[in-house]
């Protein structure tokens, strides 16, 4: 049996599925559509994976506004299609009626400011808060 030479190793790299930019933005424009509330982030509402997700999910559940999260850990095309779409750099995401209103630090601020119950309000969404 022949020695394996280090340089003739490959390592197994998971690779990073590209789907066309026009496809995934159509994707992210659907899915905008179709929930009044949607929130892009790291995780899931129940398990998020990371403080801001976790935060702005939090915030939704104080106000009591039903809201869709939306996983873009496990899929490369989406997060990277969700940020072009918005034009914003950084997850967590929200969306109120196909409107980008901004990631955990705008969600916070508008919070504690009455501001995001009066958007809801005003866009006919229950909030309990």
């Amino acid at each position: 049996m022949e020695p394996i030479h280090p340089d003739s190793c490959h390592a197994i790299v998971p690779q990073k599925v590209r789907i066309p930019e026009g496809a995934i933005l159509e994707r992210v424009r659907a899915i905008i559509a179709g929930t009044d509330v949607v929130l892009f982030m790291k995780g899931l509402p129940h398990a998020p994976q990371c403080g801001f997700s976790a935060a702005a999910a939090q915030i939704l559940r104080d106000l009591g506004v039903p809201f869709k999260g939306i996983d873009v850990l496990g899929d490369w095309d989406l997060r990277e299609g969700v940020k072009a779409h918005s034009s914003w750099p950084t997850l967590p995401q929200l969306y109120v009626k196909g409107e980008f209103i901004g990631g955990c630090d705008i969600m916070r601020e508008m919070a504690q400011s009455g501001e995001l119950a009066t958007l809801f309000r005003r866009r006919g969404i229950a909030v309990a808060a």
